[in-house]
């Protein structure tokens, strides 16, 4: 995800999918323009990660990430909603709560 941004969301996204920031609700078709700086990052790190398998088609990871934009570095802790979808995994949804 690192350096890919809104383009990482609008390849791995469903069609409905929303990104929950601090700050703003984005669904797919709205990652354009200023709206991207919020979904975009320089380096991603994962930290702690745990699966809730839901069915054999869909699962959250929950997990505490450190972005880096610029200088600036974020932390949040994610919970990502995968559903398997056009025979692959897709975000359904994102939620980050600044930690």
């Amino acid at each position: 995800m690192a350096g890919q941004g809104a383009d990482y969301f609008q390849r791995f996204m469903t069609r409905d999918g929303l990104l929950i920031l601090p700050g703003a609700i984005i669904g797919r078709a709205d990652l354009t323009g200023p709206i991207v700086e919020l979904a975009s990052c320089d380096e991603y790190q994962l930290h702690e990660p745990a699966v809730i398998r839901l069915n054999d088609h869909a699962g959250i990871v929950v997990s505490r990430v450190v972005l880096r934009r610029g200088e600036h570095l974020h932390e949040y802790f994610v919970s990502t909603t995968y559903v398997f979808d056009d025979g692959g995994w897709c975000i359904a949804a994102q939620q980050r709560t600044p930690a």
